[in-house]
């Protein structure tokens, strides 16, 4: 009993710190994956486990960007605030923005500091919306993994390291760089060209 609960926390431990890597971090499924067909872990533990450390990890890197967009300059901090009003302005914009943590293919990494860094989006109901998407997620790769386990096993060999992977990850950053870049107050129509003076960031979790 010992040894599996010892099991079950270095699980969560792990894919915690897999969710706090800002870029290149392997995808938490091929963790949870790994340990459901080398160790001794239940799948309910191993995918209601796994979620909540991986939204767990989420909340705190977005947090930690969110920490960050207040050093930035005040034009820039503008533009994010002019980002945030538009998907936060309709209740249609939220539920969108609810169902792209969701469902969204694309790395989760750059999505929840996209988030933090954009002072209008509250962390707390992205993040349980990510949990939730996960749930299902993270049962159908585990699942799976007793049917297929050779063929998981292969692609936990080769696709971490494979160059489309490196490429898929070099490409979301520099979409999020992008993200950053762009004059979103000018783009959005939202500029205030009377009014020189930044309002304060409303940061909202």
């Amino acid at each position: 009993m010992g040894g599996q609960l010892t099991d079950i926390l270095v699980m969560l431990a792990v894919v915690f710190a897999v969710n706090l890597m800002p870029v290149f971090g392997p995808p938490t499924w091929t963790a949870l994956v790994f340990f459901f067909l080398r160790w001794d872990i239940a799948a309910p533990v191993l995918v209601i486990g796994g979620a909540a450390a991986s939204a767990g990890g989420r909340f705190v890197l977005a947090s930690a960007f969110r920490h960050l967009s207040g050093h930035l300059p005040a034009k820039k901090r503008r533009d994010l605030e002019a980002v945030g009003a538009k998907v936060t302005g309709r209740g249609a914009s939220r539920y969108a923005l609810l169902g792209v943590f969701v469902v969204s293919p694309l790395s989760s990494a750059q999505l929840f500091e996209a988030a933090g860094l954009t002072p209008q989006v509250k962390l707390v109901p992205v993040t349980i919306a990510f949990f939730c998407g996960r749930l299902v997620t993270y049962s159908l790769y585990v699942g799976g993994a007793s049917v297929a386990q050779d063929t998981l096993r292969d692609l936990l060999a080769r696709g971490i390291v494979s160059p489309a992977t490196i490429a898929l990850q070099v490409g979301l950053l520099g979409l999020l760089i992008a993200f950053v870049l762009v004059p979103w107050a000018r783009v959005l129509g939202l500029e205030d060209h009377d009014d020189a003076t930044p309002h304060p960031p409303r940061t909202e979790r």
